[in-house]
């Protein structure tokens, strides 16, 4: 395999599969683990005639996924007892929403650090919370505590000293040095409590976080995984009545009605994602350079393209940041090595 794109065929079609040589099923799960969707592809596939050893490598994905799931749950759980002697109501994101909501995104999907969205106001509060609950600083030199503090979109990260755990506490989606600046306001008026004590986004702020993640946050680095998440969430909500005209409504309010487009396109690229051709609008050449990145891996799982990903590693920095703060902050990272 020349780069990742089997997989995204396989995730979006499983029956393209069954013609695959034992070279073609080694380049598939070793693909897959690199972008850890090996877990989504095992549920995929589960009710298709495969070969032994393949079977029992999904089937082992199946079960870390399953473990994943369980322990997330717990962190969910462990949050919420921390966090609710304080009156803080948190709202989920990311995989830890999607396995406690029980939707389809969440079905083998690896989750890594508990990430919740607090709102501002209430950081204080929630951060000596969860340091009385056993959790600690993972950054606790000067710089980085104040740079968190006075720039990003979270505190600095948490981990728990007997669990291991990490936990992100969000006040917003993308970094306050971002061009673009979400409603966090908006983000957590609009969420939806999904048991006593705990909330997840609505689902449009869903996919627009989801989006977020993907597009207005990183270098694409678990691309592949991210965008899976936004079939996934698409194809579950888009039967609502009147779901496309609210998620453009709040792609619009969250400043992040380009990278929606751009995203929609994408997943429909490599997914197959029916979307609407009025809300993913057309720019050929751009979306030809996502996908490039996305894939970006041989059938070894190594990267691959290295001058494509250092463009989209250049890009990560210049979007969430202005160029004389981003000089000055890479700077400062390389003098403390």
């Amino acid at each position: 395999m020349k780069d990742a794109r089997p997989l995204a065929t396989a995730l979006a079609d499983p029956i393209s599969v069954l013609e695959f040589t034992p070279d073609d099923w080694t380049s598939l799960l070793t693909i897959a683990r690199a972008e850890r969707l090996d877990g989504s592809l095992a549920y995929r596939l589960a009710d298709l005639p495969l070969p032994d050893v393949v079977a029992r490598a999904l089937e082992d994905a199946r079960a870390q996924a399953a473990f994943d799931r369980t322990q997330a749950l717990w962190e969910v759980e462990m949050a919420h007892r921390a966090l609710s002697p304080a009156g803080i109501e948190p709202i989920l994101l990311k995989g830890s929403a999607f396995a406690f909501a029980g939707l389809p995104a969440g079905l083998g999907r690896l989750i890594g650090d508990l990430d919740i969205l607090v709102p501002r106001d209430r950081l204080d509060d929630a951060e000596a919370a969860l340091i009385r609950a056993g959790f600690e600083w993972v950054k606790d030199n000067e710089y980085d505590q104040g740079y968190y503090r006075q720039w990003m979109h979270e505190l600095p990260p948490l981990i728990h000293r007997d669990r291991e755990t990490m936990i992100d506490v969000h006040h917003t989606i993308l970094p306050l040095t971002a061009r673009r600046t979400p409603d966090a306001a908006a983000l957590i008026e609009a969420s939806v409590e999904i048991a006593p004590g705990l909330r997840v986004l609505n689902a449009a702020d869903m996919i627009v976080h989801a989006v977020t993640h993907l597009l207005a946050d990183g270098d694409l680095a678990g691309g592949l995984r991210n965008l899976w998440d936004i079939d996934r969430l698409l194809r579950l909500f888009a039967s609502t009545p009147g779901f496309w005209d609210e998620l453009d409504e709040r792609a619009a309010l969250h400043e992040m009605r380009a990278p929606l487009g751009l995203a929609l396109r994408l997943t429909n690229r490599l997914y197959a994602t029916p979307v609407p051709p009025r809300l993913a609008g057309y720019d050929r050449m751009r979306d030809l350079l996502f996908v490039r990145r996305m894939l970006a891996r041989d059938g070894w799982g190594r990267p691959i393209r290295p001058v494509n990903r250092l463009g989209f590693y250049i890009r990560s920095h210049w979007i969430r940041m202005p160029p004389v703060m981003l000089a000055r902050h890479l700077w400062t990272k390389a003098k403390a090595k």
